[in-house]
């Protein structure tokens, strides 16, 4: 057995990798850039080695560095975890010559799956069906526009290199077939140095289904059931569920016979993931599943997969690169329950899901079943990588049970100031047609508009401040009695601004205190429990949270004196890097023209015209890096 790992990764699979390996006796080395010198994974790795600078290009992505930590300290393994390095067969090759163990599958394996025009190849030849599509070599653009048009629109460009939803791009008609190329060839080219890609026929309803598999070096492989992640927002999966909803036992069985048969064509070892498209337009039904891609490594979703099958994936993965067999045969397999994972990222919905920045002040989860994360009070979350704050895990005897836990727990989220997208996770799964498992891969763009919750605060909402701001708990709500009643009725009034509205509220009826299960104050607005709120109080403003939101009420009324939108000026809305600037001064612009793009926390962001104007300035230049709220462009309205 391996006794000492090097976690070549960051955040939270970080500090997963490193609670399993704690409890099987394996010492552990993190890695660290600049931006993660005081990160959690640092802190609790018995080791931790700094390897550069921020950016992931000059640490995490830089294998030499991570080679050499690993001789330093004495590591026997190393484990990529999910993302930078883990996917990248010249890295594992390399691990592998520095005599070192590598807890992934063989550079072959990776190599194979790694191109997914050469993977849909093997896989025919292997009997695992695919989606209709272009994999040839020609990559010229008059190429790609004539092979989309015999597919048929709508038509999906995927990046041969691609995953995590990165390089993709769906097209409705051939006059964007272009520009859709462009952004998708730019984007692959950034991440994966790679821009050559594929396309596919857009599948209507289409859910997406993936199955685990794991191999070992004993020529054995074995899959853990399905997934199901359609929840997804551009490509990127928002909240996944196992098994899936609506599977029968004679479509798993193919289903998951299939991904076996995918695995084995390329002598596969370790933990991976082999991802299919449904047509569920009619049912999941075994003949309307497509093999999409093979993933050669731990999944991020792998929790739910450890929920209902009582597997600890990470000690698979530990034992099996170390040489042992799988521990379990298939037949001790079986399926317990219903798990359910939603992904708390720092990001605001509300501005159209843009990065969130800056240090936590509060991240509190109350009573959750399973938090996996890699952050906690008190330490920023950082521009340069994915903005993930945790995966919130629940677990149930059905379906209906691991959703309403979920939605338990969401409730009780409360993450300041950083904004979250945890009210809008738990508005996905509260939506009658998510819970009627009527769901495909279009759900969110389709319910997007009743999904993403207000900035504005509700009548009940005001209530609930003002009964705050009134009654000033402060320190002394730590000492109130479960249950005290402050004035049966205040006749105090106060004013609050909450988004860009002030009000002179006068609360009514009585105020019920009480204490959260961590000690933050709370009140009850009316006899419903579904109002009862919690708050963080300081001298200047009241943050309330309640059912997975946060709003900052201000106790002192006054103008920001902010350039904004409205006014033509056009902000950066996070600290980033200018990729593109399509104005030049002096320009005439239409309203919701694109006029620069802003890349950010590994993701483009178009900033676009708020109206028919002129630009008369422009500060942003190609390849310049931008703070937030810095003023890159003003446009002056048309006459």
């Amino acid at each position: 057995m391996i006794s000492k790992l090097l976690i070549a990764n960051r955040g939270e699979i970080a500090c997963r990798i490193i609670r399993t390996a704690r409890a099987m006796g394996v010492a552990t080395v993190a890695v660290y850039s600049d931006a993660d010198a005081k990160a959690l994974h640092v802190r609790q790795a018995d080791e931790a080695v700094h390897i550069g600078p921020s950016p992931a290009a000059e640490s995490y992505l830089v294998g030499e560095k991570i080679i050499a930590a690993a001789k330093e300290t004495g590591a026997e393994a190393i484990h990529p975890g999910y993302g930078f390095l883990s996917e990248n067969a010249g890295f594992a090759e390399a691990v592998i010559d520095a005599g070192l163990i590598w807890v992934g599958p063989k550079p072959s394996s990776i190599e194979a799956m790694g191109l997914k025009d050469a993977a849909k190849k093997l896989m025919r030849d292997a009997g695992v069906p695919v989606t209709p599509g272009y994999e040839g070599e020609d990559q010229s653009v008059e190429r790609l526009t004539k092979e989309a048009d015999a597919i048929g629109y709508p038509v999906l460009i995927k990046a041969v290199a691609g995953g995590g939803g990165k390089g993709m791009r769906k097209v409705d008609a051939a006059s964007d077939f272009e520009s859709a190329l462009e952004s998708c060839r730019r984007e692959a080219k950034a991440s994966f140095g790679n821009d050559e890609v594929l396309l596919e026929k857009w599948i209507t309803s289409p859910r997406h289904i993936e199955v685990q598999v794991f191999g070992d070096s004993h020529g054995n492989v074995v899959h853990l059931f399905e997934r199901d992640c359609s929840l997804q927002r551009r490509h990127q999966k928002v909240i996944e569920e196992a098994p899936a909803p609506g599977m029968d036992e004679a479509t798993r069985e193919e289903i998951c016979a299939a991904a076996v048969r995918a695995a084995k064509a390329v002598n596969y070892e370790g933990a991976g993931t082999i991802e299919f498209i449904a047509d569920a337009s009619e049912g999941l039904r075994a003949d309307r599943i497509f093999f999409m891609e093979m993933n050669t490594r731990l999944q991020v979703e792998h929790p739910v997969t450890e929920e209902i099958t009582g597997v600890d994936l990470v000690e698979w993965q530990l034992r099996v690169a170390s040489g042992e067999p799988i521990p379990l045969k298939q037949e001790e397999l079986s399926i317990n329950g219903w798990a359910i994972e939603a992904r708390l990222y720092a990001e605001d919905p509300a501005k159209g899901f843009l990065p969130s920045t800056g240090r936590l002040e509060r991240l509190q989860f109350g009573m959750a079943y399973r938090i996996d994360t890699g952050v906690q009070e008190g330490v920023e979350v950082s521009p340069f990588y994915d903005p993930m704050i945790a995966k919130v895990i629940s677990h149930g005897y059905d379906r209906d049970e691991a959703i309403d836990g979920l939605i338990q727990t969401l409730d009780q989220t409360e993450v300041w100031p950083i904004r979250t997208n945890a009210a809008f996770l738990r508005h996905c799964a509260n939506h009658e047609e998510f819970r009627r498992a009527k769901l495909d891969t279009g759900f969110i763009a389709r319910f997007e508009d009743k999904l993403i919750p207000s900035d504005a605060p509700t009548e009940t909402e005001w209530q609930a401040a003002a009964r705050f701001a009134i009654n000033d708990f402060g320190a002394d709500s730590y000492y109130l009695p479960v249950g005290f009643r402050l004035n049966a009725r205040v006749e105090s009034r106060v004013t609050l601004a909450c988004a860009n509205e002030a009000r002179t509220l006068e609360p009514f009826g009585e105020t019920i205190a009480l204490q959260s299960d961590f000690g933050a104050p709370m009140v009850m607005v009316g006899d419903d429990d579904a109002s009862v709120f919690t708050a963080q109080l300081d001298q200047d403003e009241i943050v309330l949270f309640s059912k997975g939101s946060a709003k900052a009420f201000s106790r002192s009324v006054r103008g920001t004196g902010h350039a904004s939108a409205a006014d033509g000026a056009i902000l950066a809305p996070m600290p980033g890097k200018v990729i593109a600037v399509d104005v030049a001064e002096g320009d005439a612009v239409t309203a919701g023209q694109r006029l620069m793009v802003l890349e950010a926390m590994k993701m483009e962001h178009a900033l676009t015209a708020p109206f028919d104007g002129t630009v008369t300035e422009l500060s942003a230049s190609e390849g310049g890096q931008v703070q937030v709220e810095a003023v890159l462009c003003v446009v002056e309205p048309a006459e």
